[in-house]
């Protein structure tokens, strides 16, 4: 320790900056792997997603529903959605489904709550597609 109104010793100061660059170099290397996996995951889904097996039931106040639209839209995932407010058939399904809050991801038939794009990827992944039923 430096004695009162002695020079303040540089190897302090290095250390705290190497920690410092350590720090940063570190983050910027976690928020990299996170954009990379997020774009990762986007690609997988947009991949197997076929129009009609997944459909949001959304609320409009809902900001939850607002950045899955956003996810679904800039990685040109196909989806339907509903809105329970503007929409009676919406509602009713919406009620009937006894759902704490919106959206609802029906993926395949199965129910989803909440926004979660690596649980809507391993939805897509453990339920088959949905066949079309026979028109006569």
């Amino acid at each position: 320790m430096n004695a009162p109104g002695a020079p303040v010793s540089a190897t302090p100061l290095r250390s705290l900056l190497g920690l410092v660059t350590a720090v940063v170099v570190g983050s910027a290397a976690v928020q990299g792997f996170q954009w990379w996996s997020r774009e990762r995951l986007g690609a997988q889904v947009a991949a197997v997603a076929r129009p009609g097996d997944i459909h949001m039931i959304a609320s409009v106040t809902c900001i939850y529903c607002a950045a899955a639209r956003a996810w679904f839209d800039e990685n040109r995932v196909p989806f339907t959605e509903c809105l329970i407010e503007r929409d009676a058939t919406c509602a009713a399904k919406y009620n009937a489904l006894m759902a704490p809050g919106t959206p609802v991801m029906l993926v395949r038939g199965q129910r989803l709550l909440g926004f979660n794009a690596q649980a809507i990827a391993d939805a897509l992944e453990r339920r088959p597609p949905l066949q079309p039923q026979p028109t006569t």
